[in-house]
Formats: C-alpha cells, sequence, structure tokens
C-alpha cells in the first residue's frame, strides 16, 4: 500500500512539474552558463558498485563535455558514507522519503542523469524504481535533459511499468544490455545499447590490496579466493507503515527492518532458502579448499553482505571478511584484484576484477551476472542463488578457475576492451543528447578517437587495449 502512495505521489508531482513549466515556471539553460546535471542514484550506502559506476560516470562525462562548463551534483544517501568520493561533484542529501526532495531538487538543474545500474526492475525495490522515474520524469517534464545511463530494466509491477511507460517517453535511456533494451522499447520509452560504466574504474596500487590481505593472514604466495556474497532472498524492500508502527511500539520486524518505512522480504521460506545459499557455498569453498592450497577470505561489496559473509565465515572456521563499511571502493577494489579467484553474487565484485583478469565464477540471483558471464562465454561458471545442486555446481566452478585461469582470462580480457568500446559509444550517445536538447551548448570540434570518449584511463587498461583490440 505504501509503494502505491509513492507511486501516485510521485506521478502528481511530475504533472505538477509539467504544468508548471507550460505556465511559465522554472529557468531553462542560457548560453554561457555551466551546465548543471544531477545525477540521480542509489549512493551513500557504502554499496561499493553503485559508488564505483557514478564514480566512472562522472568523470566520463565531465571530461566529454569540459570541466569548467559543467557543475555536477550527486545524491546521496549517507553524507559520511560518501565522504571522499565524487571529486569536484556537489552531494546532496537524499532523504528516505524522498518526493518532496525530487519536485524542489530536479528543478535547480538542467538535466538529470538517472544512474542506478537496477533502475527500472521490481526486484529490488518498487520505491527505488519510481525515485529513478521521478528524477527523469520531472526533468523531462521541464523540456530538459533526461538521461538514464548505464540502466537495467527486469520485471516490473503493474504501476511502475506504466509509470516508466508515460513518464519516460522524452528521456533518453542508454541500456547494459540487449535484454533491457527489448524491455523498454515495448513500453515505448526511447533507448540505446551500452554497458556498465565501471570498467574504468582506477583503484590504489596493487601493492596496496596486497598489504591488507598480509595483515589478515595471507602468506604472500598461497593463491587467494575471494567470495563475495549476499542476502538474495531479503529482496524486494518495500514500504509498510505498518510495520514500521510496529517496530517502533514492540520492537517487531527487528531483523527485517532497511530504515525508515522501509522493510526486507522475510519469513520461513526466505530463511531456508538463505540458509541452503549459505551452506552450499560454505561446503564448496571447503572442499575446495582441501583439494586445493588456497587462503580464503569474504569481501561485503555493500554494507549489507557483512551479515552472509560472517555467517559463511563462521561455518568455515572464522576466515577473514572485509567490508565496505571499513574499506572505501579505492581500498576494497584493490584487494579484490590481488585475489587470485573470485566466487560472487555481486556483479560489481566481478566487473571490478576483471581489467586485473581475476578469474572469477557467478552465482546471480538476476539477469546482470547472467548476461555478463554470456557475455564472456563462461556459462560454466555460473550458477543460481536457488539452484538445489548449488554445491556441487560452485565446486566444480571453482576447480575451474583454479585449473583453466589462463583460458578464463582470455575471455575476461576480450570483454573489459569490448565494453571499453561500448562505453565509449555511451559517451557518443550522451553528446549527442545534450546537443538535442540544448543546441547552443557547444561541444568538441574535430576528429576524436573511440579512446577520446572515455574518462582518461590507466597503464594496466592501455595494455589490454593493445592486447585484444
Amino acid at each position: 500500500m505504501m509503494d502505491l502512495v509513492l507511486e501516485a505521489w510521485v506521478s502528481a508531482l511530475i504533472e505538477k512539474s509539467k504544468a508548471g513549466w507550460m505556465l511559465g515556471q522554472g529557468k531553462p539553460w542560457r548560453p554561457g552558463e555551466k551546465l548543471k546535471l544531477l545525477f540521480a542514484g542509489y549512493n551513500g550506502t557504502r554499496n561499493m558498485g553503485s559508488d564505483v559506476r557514478v564514480e566512472e560516470m562522472l568523470r566520463q562525462l565531465r571530461y566529454i563535455l569540459g570541466g569548467d562548463r559543467v557543475a555536477f551534483s550527486v545524491m546521496t544517501q549517507v553524507p559520511k558514507f560518501s565522504q571522499g568520493y565524487f571529486e569536484s561533484t556537489v552531494q546532496v542529501h537524499l532523504p528516505d522519503i524522498f518526493p518532496p526532495f525530487l519536485s524542489d531538487e530536479v528543478p535547480k538543474h538542467h538535466g538529470v542523469v538517472a544512474c542506478e545500474g537496477s533502475m527500472f526492475k521490481s526486484k529490488f525495490a518498487n520505491a527505488l524504481t519510481t525515485m529513478m522515474i521521478g528524477s527523469l520524469g520531472i526533468a523531462a517534464a521541464q523540456n530538459k535533459l533526461s538521461v538514464g545511463y548505464g540502466a537495467e530494466a527486469g520485471h516490473m509491477d503493474p504501476v511502475v511499468a506504466k509509470m516508466c511507460a508515460r513518464y519516460c517517453q522524452n528521456s533518453l535511456v542508454i541500456t547494459r544490455n540487449e535484454e533491457s533494451r527489448t524491455i523498454l522499447r515495448e513500453l515505448g520509452v526511447p533507448n540505446e545499447l551500452g554497458t556498465d560504466t565501471a570498467w574504468t574504474f582506477e583503484p590504489h596500487p596493487a601493492e596496496f590490496g596486497r598489504k591488507v590481505l598480509r595483515e589478515v593472514g595471507w602468506d604472500g604466495t598461497t593463491p587467494v579466493l575471494v567470495v563475495c556474497p549476499i542476502n538474495p532472498f531479503e529482496w524486494p524492500v518495500k514500504a509498510s507503515v505498518a510495520k514500521f508502527a510496529l517496530h517502533g511500539l514492540m520492537g517487531a520486524y527487528k531483523d527485517s527492518h532497511y530504515r525508515s518505512v522501509y522493510f526486507h522480504n522475510s519469513g520461513p521460506e526466505a530463511d531456508r532458502a538463505y540458509e541452503h545459499y549459505l551452506s552450499a557455498i560454505a561446503n564448496a569453498v571447503d572442499a575446495f579448499r582441501k583439494q586445493r592450497n588456497v587462503f580464503v577470505i569474504l569481501a561485503a561489496t555493500e554494507r549489507l553482505d557483512a551479515r552472509p559473509a560472517g555467517r559463511i565465515s563462521e561455518k568455515l572456521g572464522g576466515v577473514p571478511v572485509l567490508s565496505s563499511e571499513d574499506y572505501n571502493m579505492y581500498e576494497l577494489v584493490s584487494v579484490l584484484r590481488a585475489c587470485h579467484m573470485m566466487a560472487s553474487s555481486r556483479y560489481h565484485g566481478i566487473v571490478t576484477c576483471m581489467p586485473a583478469l581475476v578469474p572469477s565464477a557467478g552465482i546471480t540471483m538476476d539477469e546482470r551476472i547472467r548476461n555478463l558471464m554470456r557475455e564472456r562465454g563462461h556459462q560454466d561458471l555460473l550458477m543460481n542463488v536457488d539452484d538445489v545442486d548449488l554445491e556441487p555446481k560452485l565446486l566444480a566452478a571453482l576447480m575451474k578457475l583454479s585449473q583453466d585461469g589462463e583460458r578464463i582470462a582470455d575471455g575476461i580480457g576480450r570483454t573489459v576492451v569490448r565494453n571499453l568500446k561500448v562505453m565509449a559509444r555511451m559517451g557518443v550517445y550522451f553528446e549527442e543528447e545534450v546537443q538535442r536538447r540544448y543546441p547552443e551548448f557547444t561541444t568538441r570540434k574535430g576528429e576524436w578517437g573511440w579512446e577520446d570518449y572515455l574518462p582518461p584511463m590507466s597503464t594496466g587498461l592501455h595494455s589490454l587495449v593493445e592486447a585484444y583490440s
């Protein structure tokens, strides 16, 4: 019920913004002004993936448009968790009850760039998708730049799908895959094919990651296996005033409380599935380390993941757990790239270690890792979180990582370079959309290669481009 209230509230605000704009309210961009863009996303929660992709998005678009000609702002839910991130960008606090914030903040800018990866889907939270649609919809209603960048679309509940079709028809959504394009095309939402934006991210040097591993017990020579678990069965998050009231009065729903009026999915069935997932991973990793000499760590690339990581660690006798709450994105990605093998339920756990050619297997809850493994040609390294035979499948995948690392790394390298080129094409689409909305905003002149549409790349990425182009 609360989700429906949020959806109706946001829809009304978009309609109000459209009416106000038609009556002359609001200020369009004028030549000579800096182009003010608001980046709308799920930042400031110490979700490493969300922060990394937005960091690179900001770098790329600032590089293309010119740093002295733009003024970027990015939403953050907990400012202290994103402190030190997003250089030269203003961070604005996104409250849990967000509709009034959108109505006030979006009109201050000349456009919105929606930057959440899981942009249009009900799998995680209708409230999040509603916030994305609201941000894009208010900007489009005022005839401003309205772009979804590196987005993914999946199943949406009917009301949310209708909102997307109605309020994003004047936006441009650049997706991460063809599957998302198909869904948006059916809704009448303009779209182009792109990719994720984390490919160009550069963490702290490799020695930092090796230093952290040594501090938690690594001997410096034994191969390191990192496991990135989640609780795949606590989604979606839904708003509930009734639960919130009972939680405040009686302490009910303590285990499933996310924050404010939002609660995770819970119940006996979710608990059983979760326990099977944890036990399957722990048993497979235990069997693998008995057959191969490996040093095992758990990485929580989102603060919430510290709970499943801790549970698996206990089952394995207390292996180290490294959390994004304790390590920022530059530090944690450095640690991931210092490892020699990965098994991950986190999409960006896999993506951020691919430029270092770390062989990885995926345990997926939705289409993101599935699409990535298909693109790599590594369907044999893919499992589902609810597979009955998850344990033997994961053990077999871990053995392949150990035995066929060179072959797997080759497929990874080719995929990284292919996605760098697609990310560059995204920059072209974005530049063209800026020119369409604001013809008087001058862009770069002359001949430009594909690398000129990416932010400055590291030496390692340049070497991959040379090796796999």
